[in-house]
């Protein structure tokens, strides 16, 4: 008995009566071959959307490797991405569809479902943006509403950097299944996804943006009243998305990896981590034995004010104001670090003990310190009170002022995040660690 093929279009059938349902009218209108590939923003004003996300909103079909290496690093650790690096060229010999499901397989199986969630909003939107095409989003800018389609990656990976950072209204994907709280690593049926949104809302006729000989360009054309198809040649001439134009300013980002993890720079990184190591060991032992220079020792307490202490450190988080009550007069000290390989941060509690490690493994990890004029504590600003009845926002106000100098020495925009905004984003929650009171 011979098996038949598994069709591409079988898992997406419910997406397909999803985008009939929601999107169908009496009539449809499609479009020529001849039409144009980028239609008038004018003509997509108001209109609902159905966008292609690797066709239309990401630059090219790039090798979808360094995005699952990153989840495979980020939420499983090194050992997981080795074995996806090791495994990745046996999967080159496979299919495209296959070799997804392949990867997802090695990069999902095991990991908890909040985990993967955390990584998504906080580790892929970095990488994401930069391969966003400028034409693409500028085609969905105005419209009513967007439904992002993605057929390579998992909603999970995508959903998180969609939403927030370009504005999507909903977004379809494959989802992979989860039993007890972790992935599984297998594609689960769509019917419950595109049930639940089939609920989200009733539209009229929908206008498709789809790829050129895309696997969904069929599904677009017959479910919406116009489609338009971009091919490969036509986005030779797009142009990457600037940062400064980004429709969400970047402010939080988190993970191991300063740089894209292609198949090419994960072997470089992979092959390098144990000399990495071993000169980390050697610069702590440097560290530890070599004698200073600097014969005054400043006392610090890391992320908290002391009376004890010489420094207020304030790493990546607003200003502590307490700082302000503590002396008449302080000395900004602007600290930015540069590496090429690891980041020496980390906002998920078990990793933050390695964080020197990690910045130490770099080929040259760099700190750039930099004195600023002192700070006068003391100086009463408009509106506030002098003398012991000054109002209480005084060392708030004194913050801000420190904050804004150290910015403007380290060329960054202010913004109006907090470090539970920062937590939030990033690990899921305020950033406050919970002691359980020792009962005597």
């Amino acid at each position: 008995m011979v098996k038949k093929p598994y069709p591409f279009h079988k898992p997406f059938s419910p997406l397909r009566r999803l985008l009939r349902r929601t999107l169908s009218g009496r009539h449809h209108r499609h479009s020529t071959a001849k039409g144009p590939a980028v239609p008038p923003t004018e003509k997509l004003q108001g209109q609902t959307v159905i966008v292609d996300v690797e066709a239309w909103l990401l630059m090219s079909r790039l090798s979808t490797f360094p995005y699952f290496m990153l989840v495979a690093i980020e939420a499983g650790g090194f050992l997981r991405g080795l074995l996806l690096l090791l495994t990745y060229p046996l999967m080159c010999l496979f299919g495209h569809d296959m070799r997804l499901k392949a990867m997802i397989m090695v990069s999902f199986f095991g990991l908890r479902e909040k985990e993967v969630l955390r990584v998504s909003k906080a580790v892929l939107p970095k990488l994401f943006l930069e391969d966003v095409a400028v034409q693409g989003l500028e085609a969905v800018k105005k419209a009513r509403m967007v439904v992002a389609v993605s057929t390579v990656f998992p909603r999970v990976m995508v959903e998180g950097f969609l939403k927030e950072y370009l504005g999507v209204d909903t977004v379809v994907g494959r989802e992979v299944m989860v039993v007890a709280g972790r992935y599984v690593g297998v594609i689960a049926d769509d019917a419950l996804a595109a049930e639940e949104m089939m609920n989200k809302g009733k539209h009229d006729e929908g206008v498709g943006l789809v790829g050129v000989g895309g696997k969904m360009h069929h599904l677009f054309s017959r479910n919406c009243k116009e489609t338009y198809a971009v091919s490969e040649a036509d986005k030779a001439a797009w142009q990457a998305l600037p940062r400064d134009k980004y429709p969400k300013p970047l402010v939080f980002h988190d993970g191991r990896l300063a740089f894209a993890p292609t198949f090419s720079a994960a072997i470089a990184m992979y092959t390098y981590i144990p000399f990495g190591i071993f000169l980390a060991i050697v610069r702590s032992m440097a560290y530890s034995l070599l004698p200073y220079r600097i014969s005054v020792p400043i006392g610090a307490l890391t992320q908290s004010p002391s009376r004890l202490g010489s420094a207020s450190p304030s790493p990546r988080s607003p200003t502590a104001p307490l700082f302000a009550e503590l002396a008449a007069e302080v000395t900004p000290v602007a600290l930015e670090t540069r590496v090429d390989m690891f980041y020496g941060t980390s906002t998920k509690p078990a990793s933050k003990v390695l964080d020197p490690l990690y910045f130490m493994m770099n080929p040259r990890p760099e700190y750039r310190v930099e004195f600023l004029e002192p700070v006068d504590t003391t100086t009463v600003a408009d509106g506030e009170e002098d003398g012991h009845g000054r109002d209480k926002s005084h060392s708030i106000h004194v913050a801000n002022r420190v904050q804004r100098v150290l910015g403007e020495a380290l060329a960054f925009d202010l913004t109006e995040q907090t470090r539970k905004h920062k937590y939030m984003m990033l690990a899921g929650n305020e950033g406050i660690v919970k002691v359980k009171a020792n009962k005597s």
